[in-house]
């Protein structure tokens, strides 16, 4: 090697030397969506970072965790940086599709992670296809009762002046009613609301108003009215639930229960206990958007 290049091979050492790496490692476990990933920043040197997580968020931290909410093969770009100096890393991270049927409902308050019940695919599959439409997406909370439960999904509150009577729409058309002995409202459960036995005598489902459970404190005696007033047996499986968690057993074998929370039950809590006005609407709106989890 002659002098020359000899010295730009040192300058070439010494540059690297000075510059920022950029490392990282995440967790190998399989991911299932929706999935939070802990990233493990090896990078040298640098004095900034900055992430793409690669389904259009981004961090500035360190050591971020990311959550993806839907399945997919996600290109992770590390940039380290130094000065004017920066070093980037990437590495795909995938995220495999759920094996039951899931949907995120998001408002200001947080995010209600629902599952939608196999055992219940008429409301199953409804609420899938209007979700995917964007049908809920700015849609209110319109009716919250603490310590029973708070109802969605009618389109007539989107963008609803204050005061306004709102609660009595829909899609246009009825889900079949899909009662089923196993599916009951304990603390949390999705269930559609309907119009009332009088002019709905086969408790077919609103198309596309919902309810969660936020629920009560239950006592056996509860329970037992209940069998009596609505021609049930419950097992001794769902008494033991009902008596640990709560719920609102007075429904059961009325309404359609096709769905229950398994993240959010704090938020649950939060839209139950919001201020509302007489008609029990949330005195500041609580609206919606309901993503489905592929």
């Amino acid at each position: 090697m002659n002098k020359i290049n000899l010295f730009f091979a040192v300058i070439s050492i010494f540059m690297v030397s000075c510059g920022p790496t950029a490392r990282f490692t995440y967790q190998t476990e399989e991911a299932i969506a929706p999935a939070v990933v802990k990233f493990e920043n090896e990078s040298e040197k640098a004095e900034q970072y900055e992430w793409d997580f690669g389904d259009g968020d981004t961090s500035s931290l360190s050591e971020p965790s990311h959550r993806y909410l839907t399945s997919g093969n996600y290109q992770v770009e590390l940039k380290a940086k130094k000065g004017k100096k920066i070093r980037t890393a990437t590495k795909n991270v995938v995220i495999k599709a759920p094996e039951i049927c899931l949907v995120q409902i998001k408002t200001a308050q947080g995010n209600i992670l629902l599952e939608l019940f196999d055992s219940t695919p008429k409301h199953r599959d409804n609420f899938i296809k209007l979700a995917e439409e964007g049908f809920y997406d700015s849609l209110l909370f319109h009716r919250v009762i603490e310590n029973f439960m708070i109802q969605g999904g009618d389109p007539t509150s989107k963008n609803a002046i204050a005061g306004k009577a709102i609660g009595t729409g829909g899609p246009g058309y009825q889900v079949e009613a899909e009662i089923l002995d196993e599916n009951v409202h304990f603390r949390g459960a999705l269930a559609a609301a309907r119009m009332p036995d009088n002019v709905n005598p086969e408790l077919k489902s609103s198309g596309s108003q919902f309810y969660i459970v936020h629920g009560r404190t239950v006592q056996e005696n509860m329970l037992s009215t209940v069998e009596r007033r609505n021609g049930i047996k419950y097992t001794e499986a769902q008494k033991e639930t009902y008596l640990k968690n709560g719920g609102y057993p007075f429904l059961d074998g009325q309404y359609t229960v096709f769905g229950r929370v398994v993240e959010g039950l704090d938020v649950v809590e939060k839209i139950a206990t919001a201020e509302k006005d007489q008609r029990n609407r949330p005195t500041t709106d609580i609206q919606m958007e309901v993503i489905v989890i592929k």
